[in-house]
């Protein structure tokens, strides 16, 4: 049932699309997913073996973005260049906005400085950060580890998502707990889940799994798991570990 692997480029008409010009911008096609669980190597059993889907990252958002995010971007730019003396462009690689959300990817050496002008700013007063979520992008080389932090102003009523990249190889962002020190827990569990190392972090430990857990449950190249089910003596394995039955 598993379909055979393809470049993500011409996968494109299988989902419904024309095949991807590179010479047109566009979101970037960093990978595949196929089936429901990503098995690889033999049969899918769970019904979803068809199911074919790009992997994309967004390459950014024109302006006007709408709403009240010029307004944001533009002040956060002027903040950055009269308190930091750092260029916008230099702290922040593209704003997204997608689904009437402004989303600002900052390079992670940058982060702090960013988040405490949202912060502080009179204009942005985003005094209210939600914690941190990490994703795992494993086809994305060099940018494999995500980290999505949800800034509220109750100032202002408003909202806006920052996002930072770390590679692989070197998972380290720099913790937001001297701005925002309500990260604590949530920078624990980010760097239990999904192994990004925050530096500055007072206390950087597994905060739900045993302290000598091997591997971060929720990366896409961990194992699924599960609790293997017997049924009139036979073993029902994970998903992830079933033979094909064609």
């Amino acid at each position: 049932m598993s379909s055979p692997e393809h470049d993500p480029k011409r996968a494109a008409s299988e989902v419904g699309g024309a095949p991807v010009d590179a010479e047109k911008s566009g979101p970037d096609v960093i990978g595949v997913r196929r089936g429901m669980f990503g098995v690889r190597g033999s049969g899918d059993t769970s019904g979803y073996g068809r199911l074919v889907r790009q992997v994309t990252i967004d390459d950014g958002s024109p302006r006007p973005y709408g709403f009240y995010f010029d307004e944001v971007v533009d002040r956060l730019a002027e903040a950055l260049k009269a308190d930091e003396d750092v260029e916008f462009a230099d702290a922040v690689e593209k704003v997204v906005v997608y689904r009437n959300e402004l989303t600002l990817h900052v390079r992670r050496e940058l982060l702090p400085q960013v988040a405490r002008r949202l912060r502080d700013d009179p204009q942005l007063r985003f005094e209210l950060c939600l914690g941190v979520n990490g994703v795992h992008y494993p086809d994305e080389t060099g940018r494999e580890l995500h980290a999505v932090y949800p800034l509220s102003s109750i100032t202002h009523n408003r909202r806006v998502r920052l996002e930072v990249a770390a590679p692989d190889s070197d998972p380290h962002i720099p913790s937001l707990f001297q701005i925002y020190p309500t990260n604590d827990w949530h920078e624990r569990e980010t760097y239990d889940f999904f192994g990004i190392i925050f530096d500055g972090h007072p206390s950087l430990t597994r905060i739900e799994m045993p302290d000598d857990w091997e591997g971060h449950p929720q990366r896409k190249d961990y194992p699924l798991g599960g609790v293997p089910v017997e049924y009139k003596g036979a073993k029902i394995p994970p998903p992830d570990q079933r033979r094909s039955y064609n």
